[in-house]
């Protein structure tokens, strides 16, 4: 595997791979990387040539100082899991070498921004879109990986994608779980025995959607999961809706294509989760 941490010898690299005809596929991260990123990659072998992990703890999209400080960063053991999972190369840049002091950076989402996540994390989308359009500048990927979890993630890089016209194809990947149904994350480290046992409220509420759904019956199937979560102690939940998985609005009786998402404090971690239902 080869490892940089400058864009001038990734790109560089990356030029030769292109000349050869080598499809670039790309997983972006922020490190502590589990199952869950691995499947990312192990998807993104199966469609490109070589593939390209990055691992940057982006400082913009954190509405929270503690979050940025806390955020898990254990690179030697992301570095094995990587070479073991066979990928092509690792880029991993300083922060110096991805933001110029005093740098903007503003693109029109319209309301995507201001739903759900976008209400308890502002100017978060704005951090999540200014570092993934730096890395499909400097790299230049044919593929992107990203996963289901990070749901309105997707959506909103699929609409910068739109707005600036950048040609590379967006993949979303399926979500991860643990055997009792925890989605896998690297926050979920935070979390001790107990909470990890709280935090099974969440896939236990959207699986209890996806069993009993009913179109008729959106708004009482709507409070029965939120009433499922503030029964469970150490969970207090932010938001928890079914929603048109194209707009993110409030589903209903003639909505095509529907999700459930939740987000929630579990003790002192926070959480999200989702799961499609037609």
């Amino acid at each position: 595997m080869e490892i940089f941490d400058t864009k001038k010898e990734l790109h560089t690299y990356l030029q030769l791979l292109k000349q050869n005809g080598e499809t670039i596929g790309l997983v972006p991260t922020m490190g502590a990387l589990h199952e869950g990123h691995l499947s990312l990659l192990s998807i993104a072998q199966t469609k490109c040539s070589k593939t390209i992990v990055t691992i940057f703890v982006n400082p913009t999209q954190f509405t929270n100082a503690s979050d940025l400080e806390n955020y898990p960063r254990p690179i030697e053991t992301d570095i094995k899991k990587l070479q073991t999972a066979g990928c092509d190369v690792l880029f991993m840049p300083p922060v110096t070498e991805m933001y110029t002091k005093g740098e903007q950076w503003h693109i029109d989402l319209g309301e995507l921004e201001h739903l759900l996540e976008g209400r308890f994390r502002m100017g978060h989308y704005q951090g999540v879109t200014q570092i993934v359009y730096k890395l499909f500048d400097v790299i230049k990927p044919h593929m992107a990986f990203f996963g289901q979890k990070d749901y309105q993630q997707f959506m909103v890089i699929s609409k910068m994608v739109e707005i600036l016209k950048i040609p590379v194809k967006l993949t979303m990947c399926p979500i991860l779980r643990e055997p009792e149904g925890l989605a896998m994350s690297s926050r979920n480290i935070h979390l001790s025995a107990d909470e990890r046992q709280h935090a099974l409220a969440l896939s236990h509420a959207l699986t209890y959607i996806k069993l009993n759904f009913d179109k008729g019956k959106i708004v009482q199937l709507t409070a029965d999961a939120i009433n499922m979560l503030s029964a469970e102690s150490d969970v207090v939940t932010d938001y928890f809706t079914i929603a048109n998985a194209d707009t993110l609005q409030p589903a209903n009786a003639d909505t095509k294509h529907i999700i459930a998402l939740t987000a929630a404090q579990v003790g002192k971690t926070r959480l999200i989760d989702n799961m499609i239902i037609c």
